[in-house]
């Protein structure tokens, strides 16, 4: 055959071969998003749908990063070096009333953990049982830590007062906890717990105080985007929502399966941990009470106002938090669609 017809029969195979191609495959729109911490359990949520494939047939090109706090993924999303992220919410209220004039203020267009992880973590032997035992006593926690900025309003609920704070980096506040040094700290009820029995302490000799279950209904982490992509490309968006509720979904469904998704993005994790920590992330806060009331990916206006004034008063901010600023239900996908929590326990 002579080579110009080879070349035009290559030609034309290629010309069928991307037509009959999907149009994700051809045009793939770039998403960097940022977690809220590093590669642990509930990093899964987000995880499976990049391994599944579930956000590249959307038409998505998805990288997903760890973070090293919700301040800071707000602020990167803010600052444009993430286009979405994954953070708490009174971060994101706390970035807003601190910064009225910032041009381009993240928005949340879905909650994920319905209430804030945040919770009070003693020792048995220190002789704290509950809230009112905490008065007068030495917490610690980092500066940043979500369930420190909002003590005040923890404190409020049960009329707790005078207490001494220690700041601390991250890695020692578990340990100093178990030194002695002081009497309680505050973190994700998820994480501390885990990481005082890896320091050696037993889980019956732990005593966990949750906001929610002493009168902090507080929201936690919600999906936070750039309202320069929410504006420019609102289809992108939605498209990475449904993605993401697909695999969250499997997730919830067999949660020690999907690991195996975040230990191929941090080799070292210790598995048997991490199955743990992500079962009880979705116990706790994705799959709560209050999410299954209210249904996933929501907010309830009226609660969320609160919050935003109880925010502004805890944190003191700048200028008064805005709820209908930071948050919109816009991008949010039909209520069917938004069915992913898993059968309640019985």
């Amino acid at each position: 055959m002579p080579s110009f017809l080879i070349t035009r029969r290559a030609a034309a195979v290629a010309v069928v071969a991307a037509l009959a191609a999907p149009l994700s495959a051809l045009a793939q729109t770039p998403i960097k998003f940022q977690l809220d911490w590093r590669f642990e359990g509930p990093a899964a949520l987000f995880l499976a749908s990049a391994a599944k494939g579930y956000y590249k047939a959307a038409g998505l090109d998805v990288t997903i990063d760890a973070g090293n706090g919700s301040g800071g993924t707000v602020t990167r999303v803010a600052g444009g070096a993430y286009d979405m992220g994954f953070a708490d919410m009174a971060a994101l209220m706390e970035f807003h009333a601190n910064n009225p004039e910032a041009p381009n203020k993240p928005i949340a267009v879905m909650m994920v953990y319905n209430n804030t992880p945040a919770a009070v973590l003693t020792l048995k032997k220190n002789g704290i049982s509950k809230p009112a035992d905490l008065n007068g006593k030495k917490l610690g926690a980092p500066g940043f830590d979500a369930g420190r900025k909002a003590f005040p309003i923890f404190a409020k609920a049960n009329n707790i007062s005078g207490v001494q704070w220690t700041s601390m980096d991250p890695p020692l506040r578990e340990t100093m906890l178990v030194r002695g040094d002081i009497d309680a700290i505050t973190g994700f009820s998820f994480t501390s717990l885990l990481n005082l029995e890896a320091r050696g302490i037993k889980t019956e000799d732990i005593v966990v105080m949750p906001y929610p279950a002493h009168g902090v209904k507080l929201y936690g982490n919600a999906i936070i985007v750039s309202p320069k992509l929410l504006k420019e490309n609102p289809a992108a968006v939605k498209a990475f929502l449904s993605a993401f509720l697909k695999g969250a979904k499997e997730v919830m469904a067999k949660p020690d399966d999907a690991i195996e998704f975040v230990k191929a993005r941090d080799g070292i994790i210790n598995v048997d941990l991490e199955k743990r920590r992500l079962r009880m992330a979705i116990d706790a806060v994705v799959a709560s009470p209050d999410a299954r009331a209210e249904g996933f990916g929501v907010v309830n206006p009226g609660r969320l106002a609160l919050m935003a004034s109880q925010v502004s008063d805890a944190f003191g901010t700048k200028t008064r938090i805005d709820p209908t600023a930071v948050w919109t239900d816009t991008m949010l996908p039909a209520k069917a669609e938004l069915n992913v929590l898993p059968p309640a326990k019985r």
